[in-house]
């Protein structure tokens, strides 16, 4: 029986509406924003940090302040002071809390490397939604971006997701292998929504009387 749906993603592919739709569908908790919201309680920091460094690695300037910070007393004493949210602390952090959503059960977990942390859970189903790069960017232009910003996000944010997935995981992205389904969001959202349904559907197998 299934009980948790990831759901991996590139950007601009309509992934986050597709989730929340299945989620109503299904009646599960959508751990999307969600789940950025209570990693940002967890942490004591702003949402929109996190937000900032999720499925990110950390810069390199940034990544050498640490090193100071942790090689030096003084540095060491007051990091915790200067209330460091790191890609690396918000990365554990997701670790454990999609593990928790993963183990409460009925959860649709979006990206944050979901489907990895998750690879040898035998209750779960790890789906990918892609789009070709010129509809990923007309779908961003019809939430609000210029053609310049949409051009722009679709590459950045899948290059940092792809960097992210290489340094933690050591694979690249996507991998198949890790995912049962792979849907082109092109087909529409209902019709992704609806393939999503009936593969779960017919993993699960005709219901008993």
């Amino acid at each position: 029986m299934i009980k948790v749906l990831t759901i991996d993603r590139e950007y601009g592919s309509g992934a986050a509406a597709i989730a929340q739709k299945v989620a109503v569908r299904l009646g599960w908790k959508l751990w999307d924003q969600a789940l950025t919201d209570a990693i940002a309680r967890h942490l004591q920091c702003d949402k929109l940090h996190v937000e900032r460094h999720e499925e990110r690695k950390d810069p390199l300037h940034y990544r050498l302040f640490k090193a100071f910070l942790r090689g030096s007393y003084e540095g060491s004493q007051r990091a915790p002071s200067l209330g460091i949210a790191d890609a690396e602390t918000i990365r554990q952090v997701s670790e454990e809390m999609v593990r928790a959503a993963a183990q409460e059960g009925n959860a649709v977990i979006v990206g944050r490397g979901s489907a990895y942390y998750l690879r040898d859970q035998p209750d779960a189903l790890h789906v990918f939604i892609y789009a070709p790069f010129e509809e990923k960017v007309l779908r961003l232009q019809s939430e609000g971006k210029t053609q310049e910003e949409a051009i722009e996000l679709a590459e950045s944010v899948d290059r940092d997701r792809a960097s992210f997935i290489m340094e933690n995981f050591g694979v690249k992205f996507p991998t198949r292998t890790f995912f049962h389904l792979m849907v082109n969001s092109t087909m529409g959202d209902e019709a992704a929504v609806q393939v999503i349904l009936n593969s779960l559907a017919a993993i699960d197998g005709p219901k008993q009387p």
